[in-house]
């Protein structure tokens, strides 16, 4: 299709409705078709998509905001995708700045693959910081760590929202609310009766994903991702800030693999809210 008839297809609001034409979309750019992980996206944020006249999707996005529905304090750009027909033809740009113009009073972040920072970078957007994903079986071994964990209770889900957004630096409510129907473990960490930290293990394709990881330090995290490793056969991945240097060595020791680098960029903010010492892990790279 010519650029011209390109630019003149709207971009649309997407919905769980278009669930199978996202899943389609990743597969035919190779990635995993994640519909578990699409159907959450679509229901707690905002997508954005072209239609193909010929059928499904030109692009999509989904952009998940958190803090107050009237004035939003962050939201998160992730799952960019334009069908290999179209890639190279400024389709891809133009509904990115789309997205930016629609939350032009609100800060911005995401996580970038090499291939897609340039354009990012073009955007307006700055790296303020890096992820690690690591894969793999998990290896009991070593020294265990010493905190406490257990599964996570309806009674436990206040405590995890006011953690969570004292760490996370804005409220993130209609999203930590879906992790026991969305996730298929949600484990706290506690010290004399008291929550320290938080993780969830969610499926997606053969592996569980590890996200969010919220805890008090290094240790706690360490025994987290231990208990959440205790009860799954499937290998862990999980995308780790390159700042906490220990964990992410230990997660190696305990036989997960470096597969990926990706940039954390902003947009209309110097860098993330928070105290990035307690945030271990994202949910997922395309929440934040």
């Amino acid at each position: 299709m010519p650029t011209a008839s390109l630019d003149a297809l709207p971009i649309r609001p997407l919905t769980p409705h278009d669930l199978s034409a996202c899943a389609d979309l990743s597969e035919d750019r190779g990635w995993p078709r994640e519909e578990h992980k699409w159907r959450l996206l679509l229901t707690a944020g905002r997508g954005y998509g072209i239609d193909d006249p010929r059928g499904g999707l030109v692009c999509a996005c989904v952009v998940t905001a958190y803090g107050p529905v009237d004035r939003p304090g962050l939201a998160a750009i992730g799952m960019v995708l334009v069908a290999e027909r179209y890639a190279r033809q400024g389709v891809g740009r133009r509904l990115m700045r789309h997205v930016v113009g629609d939350f032009a009073a609100i800060p911005l972040t995401l996580h970038a693959t090499p291939h897609g920072r340039p354009l990012y970078e073009e955007l307006g957007f700055k790296v303020t910081g890096r992820t690690e994903m690591v894969i793999g079986p998990f290896s009991p071994g070593g020294p265990e760590p010493t905190a406490a964990t257990r599964p996570a209770g309806a009674e436990d889900m206040t405590t995890i929202l006011r953690l969570d957004e004292e760490i996370f630096g804005t409220d993130r409510t209609h999203v930590i609310t879906r992790l026991p129907a969305f996730a298929d473990q949600l484990r706290v960490a506690e010290e004399n009766g008291r929550i320290i930290g938080y993780a969830a293990a969610w499926p997606n394709t053969d592996t569980d994903v590890v996200g969010p990881l919220i805890a008090r330090d290094t240790e706690t995290a360490k025994a987290l991702i231990a208990s959440l490793a205790a009860h799954t056969d499937r290998p862990l991945r999980t995308d780790i800030d390159v700042r906490h240097e220990e964990l992410l060595a230990w997660v190696k020791q305990r036989g997960l693999s470096s597969v990926a680098f990706n940039s954390v960029m902003t947009h209309g903010i110097a860098e993330l809210p928070g105290d990035w010492t307690r945030r271990f892990a994202p949910l997922t790279v395309a929440a934040g």
